[in-house]
């Protein structure tokens, strides 16, 4: 692609449908197509295989690095944003449609509105560059064991908490103590899906202790 190329870099919303430009929500399109011709059965090891695969790619890698698709594991994440890294320099070159459909962003700006939540939560402070922070990030991600992920997550809950409007037990809720607590007692697999700190995954997991803390 030439260099100052536009991309709608929204997993969302298509700014602009009339507008030429290069646009990765088609990326998941091709998986549901796959599963579709499976009759939607078993189609987690096809999900893995196709997403390997698209991180060997340019856009495949920034796709799911910027995107919303599970999962959002720590080990997940990790290969997401070694991959978005491996291609930065090409990258680097386009501009991108994320939040808005009239400011195009340097892929700087790009993933700093779409991935500080894993630089704050796995890097919190002490470097500038964006770049930089996403490898710390990345690099932690990769090697970190359960207490590393528990207080990333308890750096990102303070966060999260202020994206929950509807919490009945709030109080309850953002005690660091309780949240502590309750993440202490999640078996492997269930503390495995929170451990990247993904901020989709914890409003979820708010919400699960808010209607346990209604029901007793």
């Amino acid at each position: 692609m030439p260099p100052g190329e536009v991309v709608v870099a929204n997993d969302a919303i298509d700014f602009n449908r009339e507008r030429p430009a290069w646009r990765l929500h088609r990326v998941p399109h091709v998986l549901s197509g796959l599963s579709e011709a499976l009759d939607w059965q078993d189609t987690y090891p096809l999900r893995d295989a196709y997403e390997a695969f698209c991180r060997e790619t340019t856009w495949g890698a920034l796709y799911f690095a910027i995107g919303r698709t599970s999962p959002h594991d720590a080990e997940c994440m990790s290969l997401r944003f070694q991959s978005l890294l491996h291609f930065w320099e090409p990258l680097e070159s386009m501009r991108y449609l994320f939040s808005s459909p009239s400011a195009a962003l340097t892929l700087r700006e790009l993933v700093e509105k779409s991935c500080s939540w894993a630089m704050d939560a796995w890097c919190p402070g002490g470097v500038d560059s964006v770049r930089e922070r996403l490898e710390t990030a990345a690099e932690r991600m990769s090697r970190a064991t359960r207490e590393d992920s528990m207080e990333a997550i308890l750096r990102q809950l303070p966060r999260v908490l202020t994206l929950v409007r509807d919490l009945k037990h709030r109080e309850s809720v953002a005690d660091p103590s309780f949240q502590r607590q309750r993440l202490s007692t999640l078996d492997s697999a269930a503390f495995e899906r929170v451990s990247g700190a993904h901020p989709g995954t914890l409003i979820e997991t708010l919400y699960d202790w808010d209607h346990e803390l209604g029901t007793h």
